[in-house]
């Protein structure tokens, strides 16, 4: 890890938990909270990407989906 990886940056349950809304609300798609915690770190400018081409790769509805609704209308 030491040779090839430059940075390490963490988020909040919350910041999971608004991504997860987000991909809800805004592409109907139900990605688990680990599987947004790329996209988490981008959207809150944990992760600097402005300007910049930039991938996420998004995984997973492995979560229960009324745990799920519940986190994501507690979100919005």
């Amino acid at each position: 890890i030491r040779e090839l990886v430059d940075d390490i940056v963490t988020v909040s349950d919350a910041e999971l938990v608004r991504a997860m809304q987000f991909f809800a609300s805004r592409m109907k798609a139900v990605v688990e909270p680990t599987g947004c915690l790329a996209a988490a770190a981008a959207l809150t400018g944990k992760v600097d990407v402005r300007g910049k081409r930039v991938g996420v790769i998004l995984s997973g509805g492995n979560v229960d989906l009324q745990l799920f609704a519940k986190l994501v209308l507690e979100a919005a």
